[in-house]
């Protein structure tokens, strides 16, 4: 069983599932992508942490990291170990006091704990073949899919809707989107922000 490491290049818009988000994962090293479509609550669980963003309450995510860090509990690994009918399942390879333990787990939630214990991410070389033989053209069917690191990407007309406003007037929005639990709003501030500085 042949395991490659992956790294989270991005997260965009999904064009052709409304409401969904691709989540590609590209090998260490090489050029290989593996693109998960996830839900739009994962994706904004996985951006938070990537982004460094304080929600206002714990995540879901976060309730698990802080329920494994009180009793011990370690992730030392993520394994996405299947893909089926167009399904990737994953596990996440937990340890507790020596003792390793696979737990069978949805791939979007799994990286999203993933990230938070900077566990890294493996697939089997085997998936990697299969699942990259995506053309090209199939993964550009996604809005916003690109290569670039962003976590979400916007076009130059979206900057146009924030130009009204002040650094200062944005900050403030910035907080009340954490406070209000809108993380997707949150990190297209966050963007503009970085973008003015």
């Amino acid at each position: 069983m042949q395991k490659i490491r992956l790294d989270i290049k991005g997260i965009a818009y999904s064009q052709t599932q409304s409401g969904s988000y691709v989540l590609t994962l590209q090998e260490v090293g090489g050029l290989r992508k593996l693109p998960i479509v996830i839900g739009s609550f994962e994706a904004q669980a996985i951006a938070v942490e990537l982004e460094k963003m304080v929600p206002s309450r714990p995540l879901t995510h976060d309730l698990f990291r802080a329920f494994s860090h009180a009793f011990a509990v370690n992730i030392k690994e993520i394994l996405i170990y299947k893909f089926k009918e167009g399904v990737f399942f994953a596990k996440l390879i937990c340890e507790q006091n020596g003792v390793v333990t696979e737990i069978d787990s949805r791939t979007s939630d799994a990286i999203a704990i993933g990230v938070r214990f900077d566990a890294p991410i493996y697939t089997l070389g085997s998936i990697l073949d299969e699942v990259s033989g995506i053309s090209p053209s199939t993964l550009e069917d996604f809005e916003g899919y690109d290569d670039e690191n962003d976590i979400f990407e916007q076009d130059e007309q979206a900057h146009s809707e924030w130009d009204i406003f002040a650094t200062e007037e944005l900050e403030q929005k910035l907080v009340e989107a954490l406070d209000n639990e809108d993380y997707e709003l949150a990190s297209k501030i966050r963007d503009e922000l970085k973008r003015r500085y």
